[in-house]
């Protein structure tokens, strides 16, 4: 997880409901004073965010902006390459990246926004 300094913390990023349930979007955020694509996933009330950014190559995972594959099982790949990515934790499961993660980044759900955490 990356940390957050303390002028970015609870900083609003998009309403949960901008997100369909099971559903990904991304969005950008100030992540340790950089600019960064995220990407994120809804379940529920919860959601999970991570770098946009594959392990392998360095290239965001979406193949249009906001727009992610998914494997039959559930698991987010990566368009330029093909690999495959656990919505639980990041892992990758399966390509060029076998065992590598996804970087994290702590986000909360707060009076139905979402927000860095």
């Amino acid at each position: 997880m990356h940390s957050l300094k303390p002028r970015d913390r609870a900083a609003p990023l998009l309403a949960l409901d901008a997100i369909a349930d099971g559903g990904f979007t991304e969005v950008e955020a100030l992540v340790d004073g950089d600019a960064e694509s995220l990407m994120l996933f809804r379940q529920g009330q919860q959601v999970r965010a991570w770098l946009n950014i594959c392990p392998h190559a360095g290239r965001r995972l979406d193949w249009a902006p906001g727009q992610f594959l998914r494997s039959k099982s559930g698991d987010v790949i990566c368009a330029a390459h093909g690999a495959s990515f656990s919505v639980d934790d990041g892992l990758c499961v399966a390509g060029p990246c076998k065992g590598a993660s996804l970087r994290g980044v702590a986000v909360a759900v707060v009076d139905g926004q979402v927000v860095l955490a």
